[in-house]
């Protein structure tokens, strides 16, 4: 069977997403009748069935749902392999890292200082997003490594590297009745309205979506939720606001992720140092895994 071309899956993803051949030709700006053959070739060549298709409707098989998967998968790593190129041909290179507000546990300054002189260095530029889109930035090729927490993270098609882990605090307003304790316990917080990270702005009664860190702590003051989170979001807290810590929460891992496979020689430095870095951080350092990657 001769390579698929990346028209053919746009084609197949365009039909399998709509459902309806006419709304996917309309969306590929091209006419029915070319489409509906483009996909009967493809079956054919590929000797399986994708679509089922009936006078009202048009389904996926188990084969369609798969090759729907991996399409989609292939012309994302295209797109990212675009990007990158594009971003690798420009005169002055540079490396961008994606984080949320505060999601450092402190260490990027003095990841990004020891950085500075290492020979492979090349300039930093950090752009702060959202929990949901971090991972989508590198693997799309919008990002080159990111800063993220492991147990919220689809790392799909990420290289990824432990810096620390670090215990869970409970953020309250000051008026909770739970804010004076010393410690507390998961079940101390049953009933309790907890976030969720998300672009969907859909609420339920006993959960709350949240696209930010400002957002989050907006809606804990103002009574709304309280939420379990990195001991190290301390240094954000305002005024109105209480941390305590949960005992039985489990420890939450800061790692490093980058395109899975990568290893431009001022990556694999930034890896380096950030790991470097957290080492002389931790105060167990067996705690850190250390996986390095190496230039080529």
């Amino acid at each position: 069977m001769d390579r698929l071309q990346t028209r053919e899956l746009a084609y197949f993803v365009a039909v399998a997403e709509e459902l309806h051949f006419g709304r996917a030709a309309e969306r590929l700006g091209i006419a029915q009748p070319p489409l509906s053959r483009a996909i009967s070739r493809l079956e054919r060549r590929m000797g399986v069935p994708l679509l089922e298709r009936t006078s009202r409707k048009v389904t996926l098989t188990p084969a369609g749902e798969v090759f729907l998967t991996e399409s989609r998968r292939a012309l994302d790593a295209v797109d990212a392999a675009v990007r990158r190129a594009q971003r690798a041909g420009r005169p002055a290179s540079r490396l961008v890292l994606v984080m949320k507000s505060g999601g450092d546990c402190g260490l990027l300054p003095d990841i990004l200082a020891a950085y500075e002189t290492d020979p492979d260095a090349v300039p930093v530029d950090i752009v702060l997003c959202s929990a949901h889109e971090r991972a989508q930035m590198i693997r799309d090729g919008r990002a080159d490594v990111g800063l993220l927490h492991r147990s919220n993270t689809d790392l799909t098609g990420l290289d990824t590297e432990e810096l620390l882990t670090e215990d869970q605090v409970v953020v309250l307003p000051r008026s909770h009745h739970l804010a004076d304790r010393a410690s507390v316990r998961l079940a101390d917080l049953a009933g309790e309205t907890m976030p969720h990270w998300s672009a969907d702005p859909h609420n339920t009664p006993n959960r709350l979506s949240v696209r930010d860190v400002g957002q989050l702590l907006q809606l804990i003051a103002l009574g709304r939720a309280v939420a379990v989170v990195p001991a190290s979001v301390r240094g954000q807290l305002r005024d109105d606001l209480a941390c305590v810590p949960v005992t039985d929460a489990q420890p939450t891992a800061l790692i490093l992720a980058w395109p899975q496979g990568h290893r431009a020689s001022a990556l694999a430095a930034f890896v380096r140092t950030a790991t470097t870095v957290a080492a002389h951080r931790q105060q167990t350092p067996s705690r850190v895994k250390r996986r390095r990657i190496h230039a080529t």
